[in-house]
């Protein structure tokens, strides 16, 4: 099996390609610290070819969930330590997700302080899950220019702490709705300054992002995640392709070590501007970076992906969640646990540390 052989990845060589993609779990404590039951996470999960971790806050500000983890202060570096550690002594490699949530938060899990975005527009059509429960979208605050330039310093020191905390490297989160999706959309960016109006300006963001993390730890360590057609969070391109075609030649330009490609969760419609179509074909061709392909790929479909040539790793979220063994699972083609969907976010180790392995 393609999925099973080795592949070299930045200055990596992973055992296989296997990617566990990034998924919140919301298990950390109210001030962003982990602890020895995602430590265990983790290690169970050392056999992918890399670890995606779930999103990391980068800085108070970044905060929009409970419980999910920060690395901004010496104390989130340091346990985190030993969730890095333990996934070494497995064998195994992991990235930090680099994560602002930009609008998708809400005051009650911010100290009072309202989301901030590039513009003040709410999100509509959906609430969000605080620590009091389901609420309405906040309108945001929008970010001044200088607090954008601290924004950015912000993401350089995240990285910069990653590396201390012994990751092997990070993942900008550039998908799904959050604040570096923002200022790309149309729907959510409404700025007219250097960050907003043409798509080279709304492109901006990521770019002077992903500039600061390649020359703060390298480029061998540096990925990034888009989801060029997920609609999440009230995220709109009047023009998609245009769009990614620009910033995808941009990132082109730069020497980093994968691009992650997420595509349209089913849960979704496709919206009725958008290309019908495999954004593989659509999007990842237009990449040179290696690619990894995300959302909801099976054993047969990941092979499948691998044969056309287009991606060289597959990322599996859910799948990995709960089968902490799936490297073997794939390899002796049994049966996978289904995931527990009513312990995906927060809880203890029901639904996290406790999905069987098989038996040897």
């Amino acid at each position: 099996m393609k999925l099973l052989q080795q592949e070299k990845l930045g200055s990596y060589t992973l055992k296989n390609k296997m990617i566990m993609a990034a998924m919140t779990r919301s298990r950390a404590s109210v001030d962003g610290i982990v602890g020895d039951i995602t430590v265990e996470y983790y290690k169970q999960r050392a056999s992918a070819g890399l670890i995606l971790t779930e999103g990391i806050n980068i800085s108070k500000d970044a905060y929009g969930s409970p419980l999910t983890p920060g690395l901004f202060t010496q104390e989130h570096i340091d346990a985190w330590k030993k969730v890095t550690k333990a996934v070494h002594e497995k064998g195994g490699l992991i990235f930090a997700q680099l994560w602002h949530t930009g609008r998708v938060g809400h005051s009650v899990d911010r100290g009072g302080e309202l989301p901030v975005a590039p513009s003040s527009i709410a999100i509509e059509g959906m609430q969000h899950f605080t620590s009091q429960g389901l609420k309405d979208f906040e309108v945001p605050r929008a970010l001044t220019i200088e607090e954008i330039q601290q924004t950015i310093e912000d993401y350089k020191q995240a990285a910069l702490n990653a590396i201390e905390a012994g990751f092997d490297g990070v993942e900008l989160h550039a998908a799904n709705g959050y604040l570096p999706n923002q200022f790309l959309a149309d729907s959510s960016n409404k700025r007219t300054d250097e960050y907003g109006g043409s798509v080279e300006n709304k492109s901006k963001f990521i770019i002077d992002v992903m500039n600061v993390l390649i020359d703060a730890i390298g480029g061998d360590k540096v990925g990034i995640k888009i989801s060029p057609l997920h609609p999440y969070a009230s995220i709109f391109f009047n023009d998609p392709i245009e769009t990614y075609t620009y910033l995808i030649g941009e990132l082109n330009k730069m020497d980093f070590a994968y691009l992650e490609l997420m595509k349209r969760s089913p849960m979704f419609p496709l919206l009725p501007t958008y290309p019908d179509g495999d954004e593989i074909e659509i999007f990842g061709k237009l990449s040179k970076n290696v690619l990894v392909a995300n959302t909801g790929y099976t054993r047969d479909s990941a092979e499948e992906e691998l044969e056309k040539g287009i991606a060289k790793f597959i990322s599996f979220g859910s799948t990995f969640l709960a089968n902490p063994d799936l490297p073997r699972r794939f390899e002796l083609n049994v049966d996978l646990n289904q995931p527990d969907k009513a312990t995906m976010f927060g809880g203890s180790e029901q639904g996290y540390i406790d999905y069987p392995f098989l038996q040897e």
